[in-house]
Order: C-alpha cells, then structure tokens, then sequence
C-alpha cells in the first residue's frame, strides 16, 4: 500500500500510474525559487512556497539599503538555466529583484506562493507520512516532503546594548530599512565593519551630513572592479554561449584559488597572495593616511573573517563627511554613542550593520522521527550530509545547509536543488512514503569534511563560520568541482527508503490559495 495526499490509502497495484507528492518549500529567495522551477520540470506540480516577507527575494527582498549589489559577477549570481542581460558586473538589488520577479512570471510560480506567513515548526506526522507546517499556532500546510530554502544568513542580529531604548533617533539595522526616514543633512552612526557597511558608508557619504563608522576589528579588503557594462558587452550578453563562456571563466577562476581549500590556509601561495594583494590596496588607496592605513589593517590570517569586496570603502574613509571610529560599541545614550574607551559620539540616526545569526533553522524548528527536534540532535553542531540531508528527519531537505558556505552560492544552490530533485523522484518512482540518508553515511561524510578543515583560517578567528563548541558549522573546504562531483555519486545507494502507510480519516485543511502577486505591496526602490 502507499499513501495519497491526504491520507488516504490505495491499494498498490500493477498501474504505473502514481500520485505525485506535496512538496511544502520555505523559503522564496533563490533557492526556494529555483527549487519550485526544477521541481515543476520534473513533473511534481503540489508545490507550496511559504514565506514570511511580503514578497519574493529572499534576502534581496530584505536588503533595501543604500549602495546594497552582489559580491559575485552577476552571470553567476543567476541561474545557469535563465540568463540575463545584466547592466552591470556586480549587479544592485533592484535589478537583482527585477531578475527573480522574470523568473517567477516565466515558470508561472506567483499561484504557488503565499507570503506573509512565518513557519514556526514543521512537523513528521509518522501515521501519515508526511510533514505539518505550523503557523501561528495552526497547520497551514501538509506536505509529503519540505525543503528548507531560508538560508545561513537571513534572521539580523541585533546587539543587546545598555541604553539602546534611550535614544532618541530612529535606529533600525540595514536589512530592516526604513525608507521613510530621511537621513540627508544628518549625522548618521553605522555600525559593523563588513561588508554591508562598506556598502552602506560610500552611499550614506553622499547625502547625510556626517557619516561616523564604528569598527570593532577590521577585515581584509579587496577591490570588486564593479562598473557598468558597455553597450556591446550588453549586445554580446544576450548569447546563451558568451554567457556560458563568462560563468566558466569565472567558475575555474574561482576554483583555481580553492582547489584543495588553498585560499583558507594561511601560508600557501594563493593565500600569501591575498594577503599582499589586501596590503597592496590599503597602501595604493590609504598610502598618505598611515593613521586610516594602520585602523584598517587587520591582525587575523587572510580569510580568518569573510573577506570584504569594495571599491569603495577606504575611499569614503578619506571623505571629510566620514570618520572611522575603530573601537567597538560600549553603550548608548540619548544623543549618541559611547565607544570602548568611553568616548561619547553625538548622531541623529544609528544605523546597525552587525551581521546576521549565523545558526541553521533560527526563524523555525524541524521536529522528525520520535518527536526529536533537529536542533536537539544537532546540540549547537550544526551537521548534514552535503548540507542537504539530516539523518532520522525524512523527507527534510535544507538548501545552503551546514558546511555548503564559501563556493559561488547560485551555483552550489543549483546543485543542492538537483540532489533534492533526484532523491524526490527516487522516493517516487520506487512508491516510497520516505527517503532519508544513512545515519552511517552522514557520520562519516561528517567526519572527512572536518578533517579537511583542519589547519583552515576559519578557526582563526572571530567570526560566524563557527558554533558555539568551536566547530566549523559553515563552510565548505574545497572548490565548487569537487562538492558538484559528490552531489552526483553519494545518491541512492546512501538514501534509505520506507514503504510504511499510516491511516487517518482526519479532513485536511485547504492548499493554501495565495492573492495574485500583482496585487502585493509593492517592492521597495
């Protein structure tokens, strides 16, 4: 017997017909996206994609803020199988938000989505083989399968601050921006040295009376050599084959630096290199300002920290606007801050670029098998196989999971969506109610890929590719070949399958029917 949706039952017999499953997608940034296009492809067209924005984008949804673009060339920041002809080399979000609404309309995804929804916990119902998704205190989806497209870095992390409440001026962190505050003519306070403050600084420095930065520690910087294309580039963008061209380009250069994780250990050539080449770009950009030169260097290995991408950055620090306070935030009172060395700095308006939790799953809990929470399993050591698949949680699929971060993420989202694709139809085709991975091949993967990371700078230092036991819960040792290369063999004979039928004559809540996507709110400019 194999169960319907619905929780009905049926007699297996020699029909090769099968009742496609549910799949319940949280998530609508790019990898949730491309997850619905690839699964509908496939033939699997019970599709619901849950998320709790007001619209699609995932974090380019979120992002609004000043000067926000991508780190990545944009024909990688895209999908192989949709190309664009971008404007730009490094792509700006509204262009970026303008590209995922194309793909939406062009696979017909908008009926399939319902925004304004926060998941709170999915739960295995083991009777029915399926999952429910909780919402407010309510199932608002059953689904045979769910695939997790929230991401890494998606839940803000604000600082606890004594004093916070007291100030008078609006404070908001940079992915939550409040367009209807105007910062020009003001004194604006940002706060956060990565890489959305280095976009944010050049951008607020061209309106807002003075822009005061504050850094806890510096990271390594390195130019993006971002610029519009030309009208010919453009032209020459709209060949499927040049575009091809340009992403293998750029994907062997990339895996040129990454092959054996050399890029993340301090003292081999390419990271020897790096590390001159960051030198090199304070001194050319800092050279007549040793006081800015020597604030801006950091101590930690290259790479100990996510390296941040700009050209404009140390630029905006010789602004007579802008000034860098290269000490942490102690405090706050009514009319500013207060540093670690107790000095007071006056501001209007305090802008947080302090990062974003950097845990697995915070926005929901996964409860699987005997009711045990995936967090309760993973005990702060985040752990899956290929970053895809937890073991005694079936029919759970996580996109940008644990140890995936570091490669080109379009590219590696698009691989995670074929692995979850295939184990889907796999489960399928065989009339399985579930599939799930071997705990004794996820043990096992686990354990090379934390030797791999052995000797990396990621251990080096204070940042967010670490759990709170210290292990690296984030990223990935090698180069995009090697991960595409497992995500192709390390299938079926790993997976495991159950052909279990539940019973249960409970009448199931309604698919959720989302409004037309025209008729949202519009998207933020």
């Amino acid at each position: 017997m194999r169960a319907l949706p619905g929780g009905s039952k049926l007699l297996r017999t020699s029909s090769s017909r099968k009742i496609k499953p549910s799949v319940a997608i949280i998530g609508a940034g790019f990898g949730g996206i491309g997850a619905a296009v690839k699964l509908k492809e496939a033939g699997f067209s019970r599709i619901t994609i849950v998320e709790r924005a007001q619209g699609p984008g995932g974090t380019w949804w979120h992002n609004t803020y000043p000067g926000a673009e991508v780190d990545t060339p944009s024909v990688l920041y895209s999908y192989s199988w949709m190309p664009w002809n971008w404007t730009r080399t490094h792509v700006r979000q509204s262009e970026l938000q303008e590209y995922l609404e194309a793909v939406i309309g062009r696979y017909d995804l908008a009926r399939h989505m319902h925004f304004g929804t926060t998941v709170d916990r999915v739960v295995w119902d083991e009777s029915r083989q399926e999952y429910e998704v909780w919402s407010a205190d309510r199932v608002v989806v059953r689904a045979t399968h769910v695939i997790s497209a929230v991401g890494l870095l998606g839940d803000p992390k604000i600082p606890d601050w004594d004093g916070l409440e007291d100030f008078t001026g609006p404070v908001f962190h940079a992915a939550q921006w409040q367009h209807d505050v105007d910062l020009s003519g003001r004194r604006v306070a940002v706060v956060g040295s990565g890489s959305t403050a280095a976009q944010l600084v050049p951008a607020l420095s061209e309106y807002a009376k003075e822009v005061i930065t504050f850094q806890r520690e510096p990271g390594w910087v390195v130019p993006k050599r971002s610029r519009e294309y030309t009208r010919t580039e453009r032209a020459a963008l709209n060949s499927r084959i040049a575009q091809r061209f340009l992403r293998t380009k750029f994907v062997l250069l990339r895996e040129r630096d990454q092959v054996g994780g050399a890029l993340w250990r301090e003292g081999t050539k390419v990271n020897t290199a790096a590390r001159l080449g960051a030198l090199a770009h304070i001194e050319r950009v800092l050279g007549d300002r040793p006081d800015l030169a020597e604030a801006v260097t950091p101590t930690h290995p290259f790479a100990g920290k996510r390296p941040v991408i700009s050209d404009g950055f140390y630029q905006a620090l010789l602004k007579e606007n802008v000034k860098l306070v290269p000490r942490a935030v102690k405090g706050v009172v009514r009319s500013g801050l207060v540093d670690s060395n107790g000095e007071h700095h006056d501001v209007d308006a305090i802008v947080l670029a302090t990062g974003f939790k950097a845990d697995f799953l915070t926005t929901y809990d996964v409860i699987g098998r005997n009711g045990t929470s995936l967090h309760e399993l993973w005990r702060g050591e985040e752990t899956a196989f290929l970053g895809i698949m937890a073991k005694n949680v079936p029919n759970f699929f996580m996109l940008y999971g644990p140890n995936t971060n570091g490669g080109t993420i379009v590219t590696n989202l698009e691989l995670q969506i074929d692995y979850v694709v295939g184990a889907i139809k796999a489960a399928h085709r065989r009339g399985a109610s579930a599939v799930e991975i071997s705990p004794l091949a996820q043990d096992l993967y686990d354990s090379a890929i934390q030797r791999r990371l052995e000797g990396t700078t990621f251990h080096f230092e204070n940042n967010y590719y670490r759990s709170k036991t210290g292990r690296i819960s984030t990223q990935w040792p090698e180069g995009v070949i090697v991960y595409a290369i497992l995500t192709k063999l390390l299938r079926w004979p790993l997976w495991r399958f159950s052909f279990e039928v539940g019973r249960s004559d409970e009448k199931r809540p309604p698919q959720m029917q989302p409004e037309p996507f025209e008729q949202r709110a519009a998207i933020p400019r």
